[in-house]
C-alpha cells in the first residue's frame, strides 16, 4: 500500500525543486515550457501511482482536462482531471465504485495535489459538451493520463466528430469580446490580469482552440504548416507567449498562491526576479527607470504583439472558415475594398511603397462602407514595423498624408485608434504632436481619443 504522507513528501521536494528553476531563471524564457512541462509530468507521475493504489481497471481511464491537458502546470493552478467511464457503468447506481471514486480524489489532496475533477460517461461528456462551451473547450485539450486507451480514443473520434467548428469559432470569439470588455478594452491596464486581460495568454490559448478545433493543428508550428502563420509570426508568438508564462509562473510564486494579476503590491517583487534593478543614485533624474516600469514596459509589448498576432490569426482562421464571396472591389491602385475591408493590393506593399501605410488609414477614413482593415493588411502592417524609422518620420509625403488624417470632418477618432492598435500612432507619435502643434484648427481633443494612446 502506497503511504501517503511519504508521496506527499516526494511531491512537494520534487515540485519545489522545479519551483526553483523558474525562479532562478532571470529573464531567460527559453526553458519556462519545459519546466512547466515537467511540473505537469510530477503531477502525472502521482496522478498513476494513486489511480493504481486505487485499484481502477481497464474500464476506466484517468484524463487531464483544461490546462492541465495541455502538458503544462502553473505553480499553484489546479490540476483538472475527468473520470471517464463507459455508458454502462454510473458511481450513482454502484455504490462501491462511488466510493473507490471519492477515496482516489480524497487521496489525490492527501498527496498534496489540488485537484478539479469531474465524473462522467463518455456520452455524459457530449451531452455536456453540447450545451456548454466551456465543458466543450475544457474537454477539447483532453490528454490521457492512465487507464483505459481504447475508452479515451473512442471518446476523442466521437467528441471531434460531433464539434461544429464554425459554431465553436463564433462562441469562442464572442466570449473573447466579452472578456476584452470586461478588461476595458485595452492591454495597457496599470494592474493587467496576464492571463485574462487583452494580450494575455487566454488570447493565444483562444486562437490554438478554434485552429484544433477546426483541425487547422494544435500548436504554432502545425498552423504554420497550414499557411495560417507565417515563420516570423510563429518566433514572434512562441517569444510573446513564453514572456507571459514567466511572468505568470513569477506571480504564483511570489505571491504563494494562484494570482495573475500583476497588482502594484507585487510589480517590483516580480521586477526583481527577472534581475532588473533601480539605478544608481547618481544617475540623471530623466533617465531613471524603476524596476517595476522596465517589467511593465516588457509586459506591454508582449501583451501589445498578441493582441495584433491574435486579431490576425483570428480573421485568417475566420476567412478560411467561411470564404468570402465578395469580389474584392478597386479603391485605388493600392488597396481594395474586400466584404466592408480595406484589402492590400499585394502582401509587400509597404515594403515596396512605405508611402502607403500611412495611406491605409486615410483610405479607411475616407472611404464609405468601409469597416476595418483585413487579415492581410494587418500583417502587411505587423512585418512592416521596421520599416516605419527615422527616414518614414521625416519624410514629407509621409507628413503631409498624416495633416490629411488630421483635416478630415468626419473619422478621426476610429482613424487614430486604428494606428493605436496596429503601432503606427506610437511610432509616429512625436511627429503628431509637432504637427497638430503647427496646425490652427482645433484638433486637440484627438489627444483624447484613447485614454491609454500615449503608452504605446
Amino acid at each position: 500500500m502506497t503511504d501517503l504522507q511519504a508521496l506527499r513528501t516526494q511531491y512537494r521536494a520534487q515540485k519545489a525543486a522545479l519551483f526553483e528553476s523558474l525562479a532562478a531563471s532571470g529573464t531567460a524564457t527559453r526553458g519556462v515550457r519545459a519546466t512547466l512541462g515537467k511540473l505537469a509530468a510530477l503531477a502525472d507521475a502521482t496522478l498513476v501511482t494513486l489511480w493504481q493504489e486505487a485499484g481502477f481497471t481497464s474500464p476506466f481511464a484517468l484524463v487531464a482536462v483544461g490546462g492541465f491537458g495541455r502538458g503544462e502546470l502553473f505553480p499553484y493552478s489546479d490540476v483538472d482531471v475527468l473520470v471517464l467511464m463507459p455508458d454502462d457503468q454510473s458511481p450513482d447506481t454502484d455504490a462501491p465504485l462511488k466510493a473507490r471514486i471519492e477515496a482516489f480524489i480524497g487521496s489525490c489532496w492527501d498527496a498534496g495535489l489540488e485537484i478539479g475533477s469531474s465524473v462522467r460517461t463518455v456520452s455524459e461528456c457530449l451531452h455536456e459538451a453540447a450545451h456548454d462551451v466551456t465543458v466543450q473547450t475544457s474537454l477539447l485539450e483532453a490528454r490521457l493520463i492512465t487507464g483505459n486507451a481504447a475508452l479515451f480514443a473512442a471518446f476523442e473520434q466521437q467528441f471531434f466528430a460531433a464539434l461544429d467548428p464554425q459554431a465553436f469559432f463564433v462562441a469562442k470569439t464572442l466570449e473573447l469580446h466579452q472578456r476584452h470588455h470586461k478588461f476595458e478594452d485595452t492591454p495597457y491596464s496599470l494592474e493587467p490580469n496576464c492571463k485574462e486581460s487583452p494580450g494575455g495568454l487566454r488570447d493565444l490559448q483562444v486562437i490554438l482552440w478554434v485552429a484544433k478545433a477546426a483541425g487547422y493543428g494544435g500548436d504554432w508550428d502545425a498552423l504554420a504548416k497550414n499557411g495560417l502563420v507565417t515563420a516570423f509570426e510563429v518566433k514572434q508568438l512562441k517569444h510573446n507567449e513564453a514572456v507571459l508564462r514567466l511572468i505568470r509562473a513569477r506571480l504564483h510564486l511570489l505571491a504563494k498562491r494562484r494570482e495573475d494579476r500583476l497588482v502594484f503590491d507585487l510589480q517590483n517583487a516580480v521586477a526583481h526576479s527577472f534581475g532588473f534593478e533601480p539605478p544608481s543614485p547618481s544617475t540623471d533624474r530623466r533617465a531613471f527607470v524603476r524596476p517595476s516600469e522596465t517589467l511593465m514596459r516588457r509586459y506591454y509589448w508582449a501583451a501589445k504583439a498578441v493582441t495584433q498576432l491574435n486579431q490576425i490569426l483570428l480573421l485568417n482562421i475566420e476567412e478560411k472558415l467561411n470564404p468570402s464571396t465578395h469580389e474584392p472591389r478597386p479603391i485605388n491602385a493600392r488597396f481594395y475594398d474586400k466584404a466592408g475591408m480595406v484589402e492590400v493590393a499585394s502582401d509587400d506593399l509597404y515594403q515596396r511603397e512605405p508611402h502607403a501605410i500611412l495611406e491605409t488609414f486615410l483610405v479607411y477614413q475616407t472611404t464609405m462602407g468601409v469597416k476595418g482593415l483585413s487579415a492581410r493588411t494587418l500583417r502587411a502592417l505587423y512585418n512592416a514595423r521596421n520599416v516605419m524609422n527615422a527616414q518614414f518620420r521625416h519624410d514629407p509625403v509621409n507628413r503631409a498624408t498624416f495633416k490629411q488624417i488630421l483635416m478630415q470632418e468626419r473619422g478621426i477618432t476610429h482613424a487614430m485608434r486604428l494606428m493605436n492598435q496596429t503601432s503606427v500612432l506610437g511610432r509616429y507619435l512625436w511627429v503628431f504632436r509637432k504637427i497638430v502643434g503647427q496646425m490652427q484648427h482645433d484638433l486637440f481633443h484627438v489627444y483624447t481619443v484613447d485614454q491609454h494612446i500615449l503608452m504605446v
